[in-house]
């Protein structure tokens, strides 16, 4: 469960620790066992339920939700390797050779929902995050090996697959349809202790605690003082029909323990990161396009806007989605696709539940007065497809890479690494990268695996400089820089 500390304004992770619309930089605002699963054929439906209807049987008790709950939702177990360097002074002063890095195992958990019967499970991506093997427990204490669909750093989401079938799974609510006061039911297995129950009430929505540590994260949580603790990461927040609102992701806390509040995933949001990493394995962002300010009292009195909420047009990226829209520097975005927008997290989410090639109505107040517009979203390479991993990569940096494995990085004497298999033109065309190249660092931070290299890539924007450093095919130290 992720921890915001309110003493030091800083977070403390009580388990390894969030697509969506990116908004912002230059043309946006717009270890496990990194298998991804790609699906394309007939796929077992994930049920949702008509809030409204639901809400109006609502029982006075919380006993059939949470019967009806706890099956659904299983214990995570992870193991991840980790490294530490030791310093020894009698082998570098005497001897003239490194300390040893010495490697061992820790174990992890967390919660997730059952989705379908044939086995999706969601949970937090910061529950997986490093894991060599996940094992998932079942409710009946059933363990199944799980196998890594594709995960979202952005909103903190990550599912999974376990060869099974008949599960119990939960219906999914609209969740936009939450309204404050309403009880919920947050269950999962805080401590390890499994099959675990907590009412609160939803206190807030919308909420950004700048928790997830990713530039074009989308933070738009649930709020609500539902008891959740360490384990509960991944579990369901259930309306009193038993019907999932969320996913329980975060904790404000000063003792790493619950005090108070918790924060989940809309359940909107988690669908659509879930159908991308099913369709394809990750998630299909899309850009607005601009540049962005949340309206204050202050920025409407210093701009002199005529409304004291809303998200403020700071610039407009020439050739984006807004800029063909007619979408204007100065314009207020007040409602996206029929939601109202009153803050940049209400805009992320609504943005979030979109991809490239989708068209919303888009709402401004332009001089005093609303505009309605026409947003055709597109993705960060300026189009409208939808991209696999592999194919976003060869189309931003004109290339294919691959992971190195434990022997060839023990074989060059390296510890991290990845290889350049194929140039077809493009950035790295252009700045004279060759095949066989051995990718070290980028913008120095180090590179273990392909994946890590994707997700920073992604965060660049049009005029940012990129610094990639590694090992030609001779075995000779090499940098190359150029701008994105």
């Amino acid at each position: 469960m992720k921890v915001l500390n309110k003493n030091i304004y800083a977070f403390l992770f009580t388990a390894v620790s969030g697509a969506a619309i990116a908004l912002g930089g230059a043309y946006a605002l717009g270890l496990g066992s990194k298998t991804v699963v790609i699906e394309h054929a007939e796929q077992t439906p994930i049920q949702r339920t008509n809030f409204t209807a639901a809400a109006a049987a609502m029982p006075n008790d919380f006993v059939e939700a949470a019967e009806k709950t706890v099956e659904a939702v299983v214990h995570v177990k992870t193991t991840a390797e980790r490294v530490q360097n030791y310093y020894n002074p009698f082998n570098d002063l005497f001897f003239g050779r490194p300390s040893t890095p010495q490697r061992f195992e820790v174990q992890g958990s967390g919660s997730g929902v059952i989705l379908t019967s044939d086995g999706y499970i969601v949970t937090n991506n910061h529950v997986i995050e490093g894991a060599k093997e996940i094992v998932v427990a079942t409710a009946n204490n059933d363990e199944y090996k799980a196998t890594l669909v594709g995960t979202d750093p952005t909103t903190d989401i990550a599912l999974l697959k376990i060869d099974a079938s008949d599960l119990a799974t939960v219906n999914v609510a609209n969740s936009d349809e939450v309204r404050l006061g309403q009880w919920v039911l947050a269950v999962g297995n805080p401590f390890n202790l499994t099959s675990t129950v907590t009412a609160g009430i939803i206190s807030a929505k919308g909420r950004d605690i700048n928790i997830i540590d990713e530039q074009s994260a989308i933070e738009s949580f649930l709020q609500t003082d539902a008891a959740v603790n360490p384990g509960n990461s991944g579990g369901a927040l259930v309306n009193t029909a038993g019907d999932l609102v969320g996913i329980n992701t975060a904790i404000s806390s000063r003792s790493g323990s619950f005090e108070g509040y918790s924060f989940a995933v809309p359940a909107n949001l988690m669908m659509k990161v879930v159908k991308d990493l099913r369709d394809f394995g990750r998630v299909q962002r899309a850009f607005m396009g601009i540049n962005y300010n949340e309206v204050t009292p202050a920025l409407a009195a210093e701009l002199d806007l005529k409304m004291n909420s809303g998200v403020y047009v700071a610039n407009v990226i020439k050739g984006g989605s807004a800029d063909d829209a007619g979408i204007k520097m100065g314009d207020v975005i007040v409602n996206v696709a029929g939601k109202a927008v009153k803050s940049g997290a209400d805009l992320t989410e609504a943005l979030g539940q979109h991809r490239p090639g989708e068209r919303l109505e888009i709402v401004v107040n332009r001089d005093g007065q609303n505009k309605k517009f026409e947003l055709l979203l597109k993705n960060k390479l300026g189009t409208t497809e939808m991209l696999t991993k592999e194919e976003e990569l060869l189309r931003s940096f004109g290339a294919e890479l691959e992971d190195l494995s434990a022997a060839e990085k023990r074989k060059m004497g390296l510890r991290y690494g990845v290889r350049v298999t194929k140039v077809v033109g493009g950035r790295f065309e252009k700045a004279g990268i060759p095949e066989d190249f051995i990718i070290i660092k980028l913008n120095n931070i180090y590179i273990d695996e392909v994946e890590k290299f994707e997700n920073l890539a992604r965060q660049f924007n049009p005029g940012d400089g990129v610094l990639i450093q590694g090992f030609e095919p001779n075995g000779k130290a090499n940098y190359y820089a150029f701008e994105w």
